[in-house]
C-alpha cells in the first residue's frame, strides 16, 4: 500500500513539472531527465511551479523521505520507472503522435510503464509470483488498453482543449485535419476512424486476460481487473457511436457498480469481456473498412473467453469477503483513472 501510494505521488510530481507551461524547455527537459535522482536528494524541491498540484513539488522532501523509507526492492522499481517516464515525457514534448507505432510508444510512456511498475511492485511484495513483474509485455498491454480507451473516448474534450492524441497515420485516411472529424458533414468518416482505433485497442484484450489469469491475491486482482472491465464497457459504448464526436460517452453509474461487484475472478472477467465484444460484434457495419479486422480480433477474444478455454481458473469468494474488498476496489478504479487521465495530458506542452 505504501509503495503504491509513493509511486503515485512521485509520478504526480513528475507530471506536474511536465505540465507546467511556465517552465522553459531548456530547464524542463533536464529536470525530466534527472527527476529520478531527486528521490535521493533530501533537500530537493521546486518552488516556482504555477500548477494546481504544485504542493507535491514544494513539499517533495516529504515524499522523497517516505520513498527512502521504503524497502530497497520498492525503491528500485519506482526510481527506474520514474527515470524511463521522464525520458519519454521529454521525447514527446516537441512532437505529436504520428504513426501507430508512436501511438503505442506514447501510451507505453504514460500508462504502460505504470502497469509495468505496479506489476513489479506486486511481485516484489511477494503477493504475486515473480512472472507477474517479469513479463513486461503483458503488463504494458494492461496500461495500453486503458490509455487507448481514454484517448478514444476523450476525442472531443481533447480537441476543445487543443490536444491531439489520435495517431496521424490513422486519422489522415479519413480527414485532412483531426479537428475535421468533429464537423457534422464528416460524421460518417469520423465513425469509421473511431472504429479502426477501437479495433486497434481490442488487440490488447488477450494479453489482459492472460495477465489477470496469473494473479493470486484477491485485492491485487480487484485492483487490476476493475479498470479493464470498465474500459471494455466504455469501448462498447463508443463503437460506431456518432456521439463520441458530439459530447461525452460514459457508462452508466449503475453499470459501473455492477462491473465492480462482478469482476472478482478470471471467469467472471472473461464473461464480461465476452459480453461486450459480442455487443461490438453486433454493431459492426458491413460497409466499415475495418469490419474484417474487427471480426478477427473479436474471434480471438471469444476463443479465450469461452468456458473451458485454456486459462487458469479462479475460485469464487464469499459475499462477506467481497464486501470487505469493495472499498479497495473503488479506490483502485479511482486511482488508475486519475493516473491515466493525468498522464494522458502530459504532451499538451509540446503541442501548444
Amino acid at each position: 500500500r505504501h509503495a503504491v501510494c509513493i509511486f503515485y505521488l512521485v509520478l504526480r510530481a513528475l507530471d506536474t513539472i511536465e505540465d507546467d507551461m511556465t517552465i522553459s524547455l531548456d530547464i524542463k527537459v533536464p529536470m525530466l531527465h534527472k527527476f529520478h535522482s531527486y528521490l535521493y536528494q533530501p533537500e530537493w524541491k521546486y518552488m516556482e511551479s504555477k500548477e494546481k498540484d504544485r504542493q507535491v513539488l514544494e513539499d517533495f522532501p516529504t515524499i522523497s523521505r517516505e520513498f527512502r523509507n521504503l524497502s530497497k526492492v520498492y525503491q528500485d522499481v519506482i526510481s527506474d520507472i520514474c527515470h524511463k517516464m521522464g525520458i519519454g515525457m521529454a521525447e514527446f514534448l516537441e512532437k505529436k503522435v504520428d504513426s501507430q507505432h508512436e501511438w503505442d510508444k506514447y501510451c507505453h510512456y504514460v500508462a504502460g510503464l505504470v502497469g509495468i511498475g505496479l506489476s513489479r511492485l506486486f511481485s516484489a511484495s511477494e503477493l504475486e509470483d515473480p512472472i507477474v513483474g517479469q513479463d513486461t509485455e503483458l503488463a504494458n498491454s494492461m496500461g495500453l488498453f486503458l490509455q487507448k480507451t481514454n484517448i478514444i473516448r476523450d476525442y472531443l474534450e481533447d480537441q476543445l482543449e487543443g490536444r491531439e492524441f489520435w495517431p496521424r497515420e490513422v486519422w489522415s485516411r479519413y480527414a485532412k485535419k483531426l479537428s475535421d472529424l468533429a464537423e457534422p458533414e464528416n460524421i460518417d468518416m469520423a465513425v469509421q476512424c473511431l472504429n479502426e482505433l477501437i479495433t486497434n485497442a481490442l488487440h490488447h484484450i488477450p494479453d489482459v486476460l492472460t495477465y489477470l489469469s496469473r494473479l493470486k491475491n484477491q485485492s491485487v486482482f480487484n485492483f487490476c481487473a476493475i479498470p479493464q472491465v470498465m474500459a471494455i464497457a466504455t469501448l462498447a459504448a463508443c463503437y460506431n457511436n456518432k456521439q463520441v464526436f458530439r459530447g461525452v460517452v460514459k457508462i452508466r453509474k449503475g453499470q459501473a457498480v455492477t462491473l465492480m461487484m462482478d469482476a472478482t475472478n478470471i471467469q467472471a472477467v472473461k464473461a464480461i469481456m465476452y459480453q461486450y465484444v459480442e455487443e461490438i460484434y453486433q454493431k459492426i457495419p458491413s460497409t466499415d473498412p475495418s469490419s474484417n479486422k474487427t471480426q478477427q480480433v473479436i474471434a480471438s477474444i471469444r476463443a479465450m473467453s469461452l468456458p473451458g478455454s485454456p486459462m487458469a481458473s479462479r475460485h469464487h469468494y464469499s459475499p462477506i469477503y467481497l464486501s470487505c474488498a469493495m472499498l479497495l476496489a473503488a479506490l483502485s478504479w479511482q486511482y488508475l483513472s486519475t493516473i491515466s487521465k493525468a498522464t494522458e495530458e502530459y504532451v499538451q506542452a509540446g503541442e501548444n
